[in-house]
């Protein structure tokens, strides 16, 4: 499978939907966490980050984007860091990476981000670490998903790591 993703974007745009209702989100979408994290339908109620993720699994790509009609990897993990983590980012990924802490992919924890070239220049996406080598991004190929570090890929095109103050 290939994906090609990239998300080299500096435009501020305002963003209008964040996290859903546990009761908004589509059977389907919690359907697709469970079975992609090994989670039950219980553990992405509880979890935030998981409810997060099932409420806007599927949202397009859409570059500069910002909201569910269609995001681009920078914004969405903007908007997933307010919700989940009360946290701002930078808008692009490569600032955000330039502002965190960078750690080992051996130390990668839940909330952490990974960092990709996936233009052969400089870091032009990013992703959000969830657990056993699973991330979610917005891909320019399949919107918001979860993807696995092992892909090749991602092992190709991974840059580095890093965590936010």
């Amino acid at each position: 499978m290939l994906v090609f993703v990239s998300c080299k974007h500096k435009k501020h745009t305002q963003t209008k939907n964040s996290v859903s209702n546990n009761n908004n989100i589509a059977p389907s979408k919690i359907a697709i966490v469970e079975e992609k994290l090994g989670v039950n339908k219980q553990n992405i109620e509880k979890s935030k980050l998981y409810s997060f993720i099932a409420d806007w699994y599927g949202t397009p790509y859409k570059y500069g984007g910002c909201d569910k009609n269609g995001t681009d990897c920078s914004c969405f993990t903007n908007i997933l860091f307010r919700n989940v983590y009360n946290k701002n980012t930078e808008r692009s990924s490569g600032d955000i990476y330039k502002t965190c802490d960078k750690i080992k992919k051996s130390n990668l924890q839940e909330g952490d981000l990974v960092f990709f070239v996936t233009n052969g220049k400089s870091v032009s996406h990013v992703g959000i670490y969830i657990k056993d080598e699973k991330f979610v991004h917005a891909s320019t190929s399949k919107g918001v998903m979860i993807s696995s570090l092992e892909d090749a890929y991602f092992k190709k095109t991974y840059y580095g790591s890093g965590r936010l103050n």
